[in-house]
């Protein structure tokens, strides 16, 4: 069991009118079995909330703490956190051009375990998430992401987070661009993953579609880089019907 623990997190970031301050003290606990919805207008620090924990030096913890089984995670480099059992999938996964992803799935199962996995083994896991996600065999062989869609990409994020086994899954947006066939798969690969009971997921997203097709356990909403409220699957379906105006201050 896991337990991914966010305390009065606070974090920065530098742009050229100066320091802006993103998160405004959250707190988090997500534990394995469980899944977390994040969602909110806009703007409000979802993704923020996504990148700081796993380490994107381009934001600046100013107060507060991240642990996973009380070690603390902000004490880690970005491999560090991996290799403790920490999963992001990103918005906008970037291409590796020259890495096949067969290479990278093999190399980055290598590094978290500390061995490398049995080839015949390795290469029937590969092969049965592949078709599971209607992944063509072919994109072993590809470059990472490069020349993907949309859909493709998004589709390799949950066939690395299948096949790399994490603690805790953060899913930056992960619904976003695809279409429904394309949704559907990757909202089953996510719900293969949940099944084990032995994984964590923070799901970030900014519509409820998703939530169709993988049902939350709690829902958290962000506005201004706090959770405004939480509640269970009815707060999304409110959400869908009412939107995000009422947590949102009218203009003056």
């Amino acid at each position: 069991m896991a337990t991914l623990k966010i305390r009065d997190l606070h974090v920065s970031v530098e742009t050229e009118q100066g320091t802006k301050e993103i998160l405004r003290g959250v707190d988090l606990t997500v534990r394995s079995g469980e899944t977390h919805a994040i969602m909110g207008p806009n703007g409000s620090g979802k993704s923020t909330l996504a990148y700081s924990i796993a380490g994107h030096p381009k934001y600046t913890v100013t107060n507060g703490t991240v642990t996973l089984d009380d070690e603390d995670l902000l004490a880690m480099s970005v491999d560090e956190r991996a290799r403790a059992g920490l999963f992001l999938a990103m918005q906008y996964p970037v291409e590796v051009p020259g890495v096949t992803v067969a290479n990278f799935l093999r190399t980055a199962k290598t590094a978290i375990d500390g061995e490398a996995p049995k080839l015949r083994t390795w290469v029937k896991d590969v092969k049965t998430a592949m078709t599971q996600l209607r992944m063509d065999p072919a994109f072993a062989e590809r470059g990472v992401n490069e020349g993907f869609s949309g859909g493709e990409k998004k589709r390799h994020e949950i066939l690395q987070m299948e096949l790399l086994a994490p603690r805790v899954a953060i899913l930056d947006e992960t619904d976003s661009g695809l279409d429904v066939d394309a949704l559907k798969v990757v909202s089953e690969g996510v719900n293969r993953v949940k099944a084990s009971g032995e994984v964590g997921v923070l799901l970030i997203t900014h519509y409820t579609r998703i939530l169709r097709y993988i049902t939350p356990d709690f829902v958290h909403v962000f506005v201004d880089g706090r959770i405004a409220e939480q509640g269970g699957r009815e707060l999304a379906d409110r959400l869908e019907n009412e939107g995000y105006d009422r947590f949102v201050p009218a203009p003056a």
